[in-house]
């Protein structure tokens, strides 16, 4: 790969490598467990960028990929895409997920950016598009997804972003989050 390819390349894996990274060190429970009032989870996250991948990338311009049980049985649009059930694994939905990642990454090999897509799922009047469209939109929701995985950690047990140390220590923490806090009591009723 190179140029533009490249480029989404190295930003999409990067957005894939925190959204991993946000599970690292947890247990089955806590990637599995509802985290805020939508239900949303670590694993959950995983769970839908494989399918989104697979979907994007993979099928809509037209490569074979595993056929995922949520979008074969409907169930997908009940958002079971969303959340992993008590039979699916991390082990199970990770390697899902690098399987999405293998497959994705043979389509940006080989397909150009410019090539026709169609999204089956989409509107038929929305549907038709571009290899390059799904990639810049697979790109923004991955970083999207990584941005709430790290939130979610965060609320589990402190771990924050790959740069923390980066910015400070464990006082400057303190110290920062205190006077976020001071600032905030200004506007306390």
């Amino acid at each position: 790969m190179s140029g533009m390819s490249a480029d989404l390349h190295r930003y999409l894996q990067q957005g894939r490598d925190a959204v991993m990274r946000a599970l690292d060190g947890l247990g089955e429970y806590d990637i599995h467990r509802p985290l805020v009032p939508s239900g949303t989870n670590l694993l959950g996250l995983v769970k839908h960028l494989a399918g989104v991948e697979l979907g994007y990338l993979v099928e809509s311009v037209g490569r074979d990929a595993p056929v995922l049980p949520w979008n074969e049985d409907g169930s997908v649009w009940d958002s079971a895409d969303m959340w992993a059930t008590a039979d699916q694994s991390r082990e199970y939905i990770e390697g899902l997920y690098r399987q999405a990642w293998a497959l994705s990454d043979a389509s940006l090999e080989t397909v150009p950016l410019d090539a026709p897509a169609e999204v089956a799922w989409w509107q038929a009047e929305k549907r038709h598009t571009t290899f390059g469209h799904l990639m810049v939109r697979l790109v923004a929701e991955t970083a999207q997804h990584a941005g709430h995985a790290e939130i979610l950690r965060e609320t589990l047990d402190g771990q924050a972003g790959r740069d923390r140390e980066d910015v400070g220590d464990r006082q400057w923490w303190t110290e920062y989050v205190d006077r976020i806090q001071a600032a905030a009591e200004t506007f306390r009723a």
